[in-house]
């Protein structure tokens, strides 16, 4: 007879991983928020990867618009490790983006670790970018995203922490113009407290911890998620690593960085806000008082949802100018 195996890794009883390699995901989850009932979004499900069966949830507004929608590619967090587009927070978030940007909404899911470690999350987002060229293409396009109805000149990709440290990659691998998708032009990206890691800690780490988060479930999603063998400051985790890609000489689109002033991330941000800005990049930090991690993406329709829908507008609106 076997031993039993042991639980080695415990993500707030959603995901744990035995000593045999087995990982257990929970279907029962007690979210602290019920889904929202916005009667001014449709919604409906398509997939974007056969091969991997991957899933995207696409949002538009009820309203006829003269003007053709500028798509948002919204990409959940979870520190890689969890997370869907099916989760309330996260179907929330993007119903709120459709109705107050007026915009179509792409919300993908990607490859979860431990089962799939970077770069796998970081490839789909990629994917999903090549499945909306093809859209833009007209090649057996979804009705929703006809080239008389949505803009794919205006594209901008938008991602909630390890979702913001996706599309910071997105933005690397594509540059500026993103000329690598014919057809498609991102004009900019919005991270929401992006996941990025290091070695060495930040004070706002060190600091008290989150509501929901504190530094152990942080270091948790890191080893679950990174390549085998690495550690927190390889390439995927921290952008300005020791063996991390020189950003100086890549060209970026522009780059809005949202965070709340208590969430453990808040340090990194803002060092990669202003490394960026000292390399010439067009980059911009909004920092709102008071708020812990996932402020926006778990309450969008609160009165603070409303001034990051606002400031996300006029970030929209400036980048489309400057590209």
């Amino acid at each position: 007879m076997g031993s039993i195996p042991l639980l080695l890794e415990n993500c707030m009883g959603v995901l744990q991983l035995y000593s045999d390699g087995t990982t257990f995901r929970s279907d029962k989850i007690q979210f602290p928020m019920s889904i929202v009932s916005d009667d001014s979004v449709l919604f409906k499900d398509c997939v974007f990867n056969k091969q991997l069966d991957l899933h995207l949830r696409l949002y538009k507004p009820t309203s006829p618009s003269k003007a053709k929608l500028p798509i948002v590619v919204f990409i959940h967090g979870g520190g890689f490790c969890v997370g869907s587009r099916l989760w309330p927070n996260c179907h929330n978030c993007c119903l709120r983006l459709a109705s107050g940007l007026s915009a179509l909404v792409l919300a993908p899911d990607y490859r979860l670790a431990p089962e799939h470690r970077l770069p796998a999350a970081v490839d789909d987002g990629v994917s999903v970018m090549q499945w909306l060229q093809v859209q833009a293409l007209g090649e057996n396009s979804d009705p929703w995203l006809n080239v008389e109805r949505v803009d794919f000149d205006r594209v901008f990709v938008m991602g909630d922490s390890s979702g913001g440290n996706i599309a910071h990659h997105i933005a690397v691998r594509l540059g500026a113009g993103s000329t690598q998708l014919e057809s498609v032009r991102v004009r900019g990206y919005i991270l929401m407290a992006p996941f990025f890691g290091g070695v060495e800690r930040t004070r706002s780490e060190e600091g008290p911890s989150e509501g929901m988060l504190n530094l152990e479930i942080l270091d948790r999603f890191w080893r679950l998620s990174i390549p085998v063998g690495e550690n927190r400051d390889c390439t995927l985790a921290n952008p300005f690593g020791p063996a991390s890609l020189c950003l100086e000489p890549v060209a970026l689109d522009p780059i809005l960085v949202i965070v709340g002033s208590n969430e453990l991330l808040k340090d990194r941000a803002k060092d990669y806000v202003k490394r960026l800005k000292d390399m010439g990049k067009t980059v911009e930090y909004i920092e709102f008082e008071n708020k812990e991690h996932g402020f926006f993406t778990n309450n969008p329709y609160s009165d603070v949802g409303t001034e990051v829908i606002g400031v996300i507008k006029m970030f929209m609106s400036e980048s489309a100018l400057l590209s």
